[in-house]
Parts: C-alpha cells; sequence; structure tokens
C-alpha cells in the first residue's frame, strides 16, 4: 500500500469538506444536473477517446496508485549476483531448474534466451524492445488520466455555459439571478475537484510507477548480458549498484556495510 497516496487524499478532501462547512455549507455544493454534466460526460466522452479494454481495465490502473507492484532494486542485484556465482561455477544450464519457480517474467525469458546460447546482441536488442513496449503500453494508460482531468475540466465548462444561458433567460427576475450563477458554477467547481484528484495526481504516479519498472528491467538487462559473458561477481555487481541511488549502494561483498 502507498501511503502517501492515501494521505494525499485525506489531506485533499478533508481541506474541501472543512472549507464547505465552514462556509455555507455542503448542502449548497450538491447539485445532481451539474454532477449528470460532469461525472457522466467525462466518463462519455473518455469511452469515446480509448479502446474499450482499456476502459475495462482503468479501475485496476487506477489501483496501482495505492497498491503498486513492488520494485526491490536491492533484492534484484542480490538474485542476480546469485545466478551469476552459480553459472560461473556450475555452468549457465545449472541456472535452468532456478528459473522453474521464478516469479519475474523479463529475468527469466532472458535467462532462458542466455541459456539457449543467443547472440548476447540479439538478447539485448530483443529485450530492449520489450522494455520500450511494455513503457508504451503503460504511456498510453497513463494518459486515460490525463485526459480525463482535461475532459473533467472541459465538462465543468460546459455545465457552467448551460447554467449561464439558463441566468440569462431570467435576466428580468433578479432572484433567480444569483441560484442560477450558483449552479452554472458549482459544474466548474466539480470538474476542478475531478480532475485534480481522480485525474492529473494519478496520471503522475502512474508515470513515476512506469519509470521505476523500466529502470529495473534495464537493470535486469544488463545483469543478464554479465551473466552469459561470466563476468566477476564483484564487477557486475558494481555496474548493478550503479542504478540505484548513491544512498542505497550497499555491496554484499563489502562486509564493512555502507556506502559502495
Amino acid at each position: 500500500m502507498d501511503i502517501a497516496t492515501l494521505v494525499g487524499y485525506t489531506i485533499t478532501y478533508i481541506a474541501i469538506i472543512v472549507s464547505l462547512l465552514l462556509g455555507v455549507g455542503i448542502g449548497p455544493y450538491i447539485d445532481i444536473p451539474s454532477v449528470l454534466i460532469v461525472v457522466g460526460g467525462s466518463i462519455g466522452t473518455l469511452f469515446i477517446a480509448f479502446r474499450m479494454d482499456q476502459m475495462q481495465s482503468i479501475f485496476s490502473f487506477y489501483m496501482i496508485a495505492f497498491k503498486p507492484p513492488k520494485q526491490d532494486m536491492a533484492g534484484m542485484i542480490k538474485k542476480l549476483i546469485g545466478f551469476a556465482m552459480t553459472a560461473r561455477k556450475e555452468g549457465l544450464l545449472s541456472l535452468e531448474g532456478a528459473l522453474k519457480n521464478e516469479e519475474n517474467k523479463f529475468l527469466k525469458n532472458g535467462l532462458m534466451m542466455a541459456i539457449d546460447g543467443q547472440e548476447p546482441d540479439a538478447i539485448r536488442s530483443m529485450l530492449e524492445i520489450e522494455i520500450d513496449q511494455m513503457s508504451v503500453r503503460h504511456k498510453g494508460n497513463i494518459s486515460m488520466f490525463d485526459q480525463f482531468a482535461n475532459l473533467a475540466g472541459a465538462m465543468g465548462m460546459v455545465g457552467t455555459l448551460i447554467g449561464l444561458v439558463a441566468m440569462l433567460l431570467n435576466m428580468s427576475d433578479p432572484n433567480a439571478i444569483g441560484p442560477a450563477m450558483a449552479v452554472a458554477l458549482i459544474t466548474t467547481f466539480y470538474g476542478s475537484v475531478l480532475g485534480n484528484t481522480f485525474g492529473t495526481p494519478i496520471a503522475n504516479i502512474l508515470g513515476i510507477r512506469n519509470d521505476e519498472e523500466v529502470l529495473q528491467n534495464q537493470m535486469i538487462l544488463e545483469g543478464i548480458i554479465s551473466i552469459q559473458a561470466g563476468d566477476n561477481p564483484r564487477n557486475m555487481e558494481a555496474k548493478l549498484l550503479a542504478f540505484m541511488p548513491p544512498k542505497q549502494r550497499v555491496s554484499q561483498f563489502d562486509t564493512g556495510g555502507g556506502e559502495k
């Protein structure tokens, strides 16, 4: 569970609700036609903009913001060094048994190519294509939330225009102008809240998740090439640690611990 996302939502909505309560209360901000225009219009136009399979999975993409796949870079480096030491002692074929229960498909597929005798350049090319295409797919899904933010704001403006038309049609009645103007502005309020809580921030955090997965897969790729080449595990570890922030670089060969 990503605590930061949960804390962010809690702080944001508490701040909004408290602000409403300290003003005129929540009641005046509840308007069903405005909800239909902003929420219904945004979702409807999102269906126009994306494929059905993407729309069917949008909730699972959204939940990644709260429960992202775990990227354990240090644990992955330790695993790759273990594979490297085994391969140097017993040969690449000895890794085949260990890979049967490997959960990381990218690592498993890459090492199986090495075990099958694929050329290093071919392995690198194929895995780089896989990384690039994975990132393209992720960015396509991320764009759904960016688009939702834009659409929510646009639908809020549509609702405002509808409200303004209704207000102008009742200019002869001064008592009707105020309520009509309030309803017109509520749709903009709804659009801004939805776009800036369910759209832009989610797109941003999913972009970070994508970058983390790309970085780990690039590190795995370098590890696979080093294992196939029979590199010294110490040298291989130094190369893999370069993918991590300096403060997190701890060598398993350094008995004293600390930054390498």
